[in-house]
């Protein structure tokens, strides 16, 4: 990996951006920003600095990316502050409790009922349209470019799906068709088959299906069900030696700090002897 740093004159003085470029795998030629403040704490992401800045400085027209601090979004801001100022100047609750009056369909004005209340209506009080939204085609795609990080803001390692998975649609690669797998799983309880229709790999906007993720049909062996119960207990195998190792380091420092704490004692006894 490259590494680049230098200062960012958008924050205060002092902070330092960092810029680490891949030169290998399948990221090779992508790069990561970092952020330092003055005592060396490392930021991955704006959100960390917004917290860590706190009221000191306003970052919402700052561009994490290049260090930058966006003349435009800073020019919307001000313009919608303005525009708040004023309607929360100008803005007073209507209090005129007169029935409406019909303004079309006849030269005279003519009064109408003003309904508030919908029991009836089916199309408000139904929850399958709620529930049955259409899916935007290759949704899957704003995942993309998402990273994952441990509690000690490490990145995780990506996962590698097995060969026999292959991605569908223009652009799909390796990360994007994890994503929509992972998705399709926590999302859905209907079994995971992938794009069962052979033309949707010809026009995959008509053909797509979007109930199921961005990979082409696929069958599970009694092979590969094998091989992951052989890795599922290999994993447990180490957890339980983990834990155990560490039941143990605790037994042995508690019983570290109880011969001190012996040692402390006899000492002190032999000093009131004296």
């Amino acid at each position: 990996m490259e590494k680049k740093r230098w200062d960012c004159t958008a924050l205060p003085k002092g902070w330092k951006m960092e810029e680490v470029t891949r030169k290998s795998g399948l990221s090779a030629g992508k790069s990561d920003v970092y952020y330092f403040s003055p005592s060396g704490k490392k930021f991955r992401s704006k959100p960390q600095l917004a917290r860590y800045l706190g009221n000191q400085m306003d970052l919402s027209s700052f561009d994490f990316r290049t260090g930058k601090m966006l003349m435009s979004k800073l020019n919307k801001n001000r313009q919608r502050l303005r525009y708040d100022n004023n309607n929360q100047n100008k803005g007073k609750p209507d209090l005129n409790t007169s029935l409406p009056v019909r303004q079309t369909a006849s030269i005279f004005k003519q009064p109408v009922t003003k309904v508030t209340n919908h029991p009836n209506n089916k199309v408000k009080t139904d929850p399958q349209k709620a529930v049955d939204q259409p899916r935007q085609l290759f949704w899957e795609k704003k995942l993309s470019g998402l990273n994952a990080y441990d509690i000690a803001e490490e990145l995780v390692k990506t996962m590698e799906l097995p060969k026999g998975l292959q991605g569908v649609g223009p652009g799909c690669t390796d990360k994007t068709l994890l994503s929509a797998i992972a998705s399709a799983l926590h999302t859905s309880a209907a079994p995971i088959t992938g794009q069962l229709s052979a033309a949707v790999e010809k026009n995959p906007g008509v053909w797509l299906n979007t109930a199921q993720p961005l990979c082409k049909a696929f069958i599970v062996t009694d092979e590969d069900i094998r091989k992951q119960e052989e890795l599922v207990y290999s994993v447990r195998k180490r957890l339980e030696e983990a834990l155990m190792a560490d039941m143990l380091a605790h037994v042995e420092e508690a019983a570290s700090e109880g011969e001190a704490l012996k040692d402390e004692g006899n000492s002190s006894e032999d000093v009131e002897n004296v």
